[in-house]
């Protein structure tokens, strides 16, 4: 679509800065003025706001340059609103963000077709791929339709105060993990995402899932057992279609998870009334507990004290998580980020030479600027495959297509294989498990007396135990006599 690059020249996110300056007003401290101030910059707040759709419709229009000169305008008018909001009593500056909010939606969402990111360096130079089919040949600028079930993701995806907290979290504190999250995922796409895509589901709540779940590590393993990149509980993999197959848990293959989440989450949304949060509670804190608690009311929102307040701080978090990562996915740029590019495209090698993903690992190094390394990679798109386990001359391995170059290069004859192998090869001794005696307790004397049980010596002498007392002296059915000296084992004081 022609009007694309010029809505990716659209840079809102230095308003989020500007914008942040109107926190201290909302508190007082403000220099007094008139009600009519007040009115002006709200009038000039709707004016920047009407300006900026219209700018918008003069790129679908193909009209670039005066799309960007009414851009240019619009901005400059919003924040100069902006910056004499701090000063004016009585300013919401709330108002402000709301319409921050608003242009970011029409930016990002209300009018653009497609789930793509709106980094046009995301964007695949070269169009569909020759001999290709599915998502492995469409360009990173021609994702699947933003609707979820006739509804706009943009509009369920709603911007409150979770979802930000969350999209805070993924820029800080969570942004290795998100960045690694889109490489794992740009890799395992084209085994992925046709699930989706078969089930009409937006490709960006798939990333958002496995971002939360698994960052993308097919073999990730939760500590309440839920299994693979969407993170699948035994049973519940079972309704799905996933079990042990020929000693595989498909669990952890990418493909069937996806499918098997899809089906999942259609269920759930039938249910729901694709209510997208509700939905997402169920995936996370279980479908029976969801259900109770909205009862026949399937248009209460996530947020409802009546949910949100009895449901596990786990869910109340997951769900705004999720949501922000699909956002973060389809719009980076929005929020200062920006996704590396990768040719995800796949491709596969017949082995010429034996070797394990590990010394497969080891040769490629850091080929095609993977710093990281291709380890998670390989494991990824070979599931089935123990990565220490030497596969044959003649097997045939996935991975991604840039790599079969470098794996001729590197791998098959030269100095990095017999490196490999020697690492690999390597023997790391063996310490014998010892499994010593138990130790043989120092025997004291005791005299039996009147009275006198073996249970009462033992528990006024402290010992620890009847029968290692009975063990020391050959007594049989705790058979005492006055007058017998008894030997005692070291006993506790």
């Amino acid at each position: 679509m022609s009007y694309f690059p010029v809505a990716r020249s659209l840079r809102l996110a230095p308003l989020a800065a500007a914008l942040g300056l109107l926190a201290a007003c909302a508190t007082g401290g403000s220099k007094p003025a008139a009600p009519a101030s007040v009115k002006a910059l709200y009038a000039q707040l709707d004016q920047a706001s009407q300006g900026y759709e219209t700018a918008l419709q003069q790129a679908r229009d193909n009209d670039t340059d005066a799309s960007e000169k009414t851009l240019k305008q619009s901005l400059d008018q919003l924040r100069d609103a902006a910056a004499h909001c701090e000063n004016t009593e009585g300013c919401d500056p709330q108002r402000f963000f709301s319409v921050f909010d608003h242009l970011l939606r029409l930016k990002d969402g209300s009018f653009i077709g497609d789930e793509s990111p709106d980094d046009k360096d995301n964007e695949s130079p070269s169009g569909q791929v020759a001999g290709l089919n599915g998502a492995a040949s469409l360009p990173q600028a021609q994702r699947s339709v933003i609707l979820l079930h006739g509804q706009k993701l943009s509009e369920l995806i709603a911007m409150n105060g979770p979802v930000k907290a969350a999209l805070e979290m993924w820029l800080t504190q969570w942004r290795p993990n998100l960045m690694d999250a889109y490489v794992n995922y740009e890799y395992l796409r084209h085994e992925m995402w046709p699930q989706y895509q078969k089930a009409d589901l937006p490709e960006a709540l798939l990333f958002g899932i496995m971002a939360k779940e698994s960052g993308g590590k097919v073999h990730a393993v939760s500590r309440s057992g839920a299994a693979g990149p969407l993170q699948f509980m035994y049973a519940t993999g079972l309704r799905f279609g996933l079990g042990n197959v020929n000693g595989f848990d498909t669990r952890f293959d990418p493909a069937d998870a996806a499918r098997a989440n899809a089906a999942y989450i259609n269920e759930q949304l039938k249910a729901f009334n694709d209510n997208l949060e509700l939905t997402l509670g169920a995936y996370n804190g279980g479908e029976g507990r969801m259900r109770r608690l909205v009862g026949s009311d399937t248009s209460v929102s996530f947020y409802d004290p009546r949910i949100y307040d009895q449901l596990s701080q786990e869910t109340r978090d997951y769900v705004p998580s999720v949501l922000a990562a699909a956002w973060l996915f389809l719009h980076p740029n929005s929020y200062n980020l920006r996704f590396p590019k990768i040719d995800g495209v796949p491709g596969h090698i017949t082995l010429k030479r034996a070797a394990s993903i590990s010394e497969l690992t080891v040769c490629l190094g850091e080929a095609g600027g993977m710093q990281d390394g291709w380890f998670r990679t390989l494991r990824n798109l070979n599931p089935r495959l123990d990565p220490q386990q030497e596969q044959p001359v003649g097997a045939v391995l996935q991975l991604p297509k840039p790599l079969e170059k470098a794996y001729a290069s590197r791998c098959v004859d030269g100095p990095w294989p017999i490196l490999a192998s020697d690492l690999h090869n390597a023997v790391v001794p063996v310490v014998p498990v010892r499994h010593d005696p138990p130790p043989v307790s120092k025997a004291r004397r005791y005299t039996v007396r009147r009275g006198d049980t073996i249970s009462s010596i033992a528990r006024r002498q402290g010992c620890s135990s009847v029968h290692e007392i009975e063990h020391l002296n050959g007594i049989r059915h705790h058979s005492i006599r006055v007058g017998q000296v008894l030997k005692l084992p070291a006993c506790r004081r």
